[in-house]
């Protein structure tokens, strides 16, 4: 699913066919078989994601959700984890990667990181810089991601069936054309980590500070890393929600596999990730996707299922028809259902996350034993690990109160 925030209030639209062009052959062979990706598929709407139609879609209500990201009309609570403090945190998290995307909204119908890609580059260098080959150009450029904030990064073709068929303008609530330069042969894929010891704390609106700055965190990253590949003379474009599918383009780009949440589970962080995207015309190697017992787990886990308040993780194998318009079909995938999940965020006016935090892929991998666990987790050994997960008491909540009173790390 897709985030973003406005106070706009929704009002009702016809819905918009998709855009009759076909998507292009499958690049990733590996990712077809996988997810079983069914002859009548078709590219997604992004009308149809369901933070777009709480703004059309009279089914949807955010009630105040959205405007909660408004100090002004945030209404605050005395329970903890809802209270100004949480709620100043959160929104300072979210500060920047909200302020960038209402920058052009008013005068050129762009939403950007949400709805559409950033364009606040400039322009780089008029000759393109003499390179060496594909191989070193793409050890140079997962180097300077790192160094510009990135978890992790990954390389991918750009397959246009996880491009969206078209984007979406709040201001006139319609769909609207997608124009992706057809350059961009190549998407760099990274994730950002949250923090761990703040996303214990889900669901509060203190938990969604981890959200909001790791999405601020990934925004830095990827204008970063675009403007460089801009400075080297090649053509790059940075996204967040927008324009395409992360998790697809991530699993393609080796940085983790899909999880029963719904999510990207990496091996550094689990699901704790926020994902950011670079479209180019640099010539790189793709990577590869990776394996490591994420989907063997799963199908014996269902700690995510149970803790979810509003039942919209499946119990069910895995499956081609999603729940609802939110969501892709004629892929075989465990799918969320969203209209469920935004409906339990808009009840307390934040993001939930609880799937995040009692995943037992969501560790501090730092430490060696809990890597130890996670090799275990990839094993016929999966069920005595996940039991001795919930012995060990991870996934258990924190309260916000506690991590306020933790003071500072000096």
């Amino acid at each position: 699913m897709t985030q973003s925030h406005s106070p706009k209030s929704p009002t009702t639209s016809s819905p918009v066919a998709p855009d009759p062009k076909p998507a292009r052959a499958p690049l990733d062979d590996d990712l077809s078989r996988e997810f079983q990706v069914e002859p009548g598929f078709e590219r997604f709407d992004q009308k149809w994601d369901i933070y777009n139609r709480a703004h059309w879609d009279e089914s949807i209500d955010p009630k105040d959700f959205f405007a909660s990201y408004d100090m002004a009309q945030c209404v605050f609570r005395e329970s903890e984890g809802f209270t100004q403090w949480d709620f100043a945190l959160r929104n300072a998290g979210w500060h920047l990667t909200d302020w960038t995307s209402e920058l052009k909204e008013p005068t050129e119908d762009r939403r950007e990181g949400f709805s559409d890609y950033y364009t606040m580059h400039r322009s780089g260098a008029p000759t393109p810089v003499a390179l060496g080959s594909p191989e070193d150009t793409t050890g140079r450029i997962k180097k300077a991601a790192e160094f510009l904030g990135a978890g992790r990064v990954g390389v991918c073709d750009l397959d246009e069936r996880w491009v969206y068929a078209r984007n979406y303008s709040r201001l006139t609530k319609e769909s609207k054309p997608l124009e992706l330069p057809p350059e961009m042969r190549h998407a760099i894929l990274v994730v950002v980590p949250m923090d761990y010891e703040l996303g214990k704390t889900y669901p509060s609106s203190l938990g969604g500070a981890a959200t909001g700055s790791g999405y601020t965190h990934d925004l830095i990253t990827v204008l970063a890393l675009a403007q460089f590949i801009r400075n080297l003379g090649f053509r790059a474009i940075a996204s967040l929600n927008d324009t395409a599918l992360s998790i697809p383009m991530a699993i393609a780009a080796g940085l983790g596999e899909y999880g029963r949440n719904g999510l990207l589970i990496t091996k550094e962080y689990g699901p704790r990730v926020r994902i950011g995207k670079v479209f180019t015309d640099l010539p790189l190697i793709p990577d590869q996707p990776t394996k490591f017992g994420v989907k063997e787990f799963c199908e014996v886990c269902d700690r995510c299922t149970r803790g979810c308040p509003v039942n919209a993780i499946p119990f069910a194998e895995p499956q081609s028809e999603p729940p609802n318009r939110s969501s892709l079909a004629h892929v075989t995938k465990w799918t969320v259902n969203a209209e469920k999940c935004f409906s339990y965020w808009t009840s307390t006016n934040t993001e939930c996350a609880i799937c995040i935090r009692v995943c037992p892929y969501n560790k501090d991998y730092s430490k060696w034993w809990v890597r130890i666990g996670r090799r275990l987790a990839g094993t016929r050994l999966r069920r005595w690990m996940l039991k001795l997960d919930i012995a060990l008491g991870f996934g258990r909540r924190v309260k916000p109160t506690g991590w306020w009173r933790r003071g500072s790390a000096r």
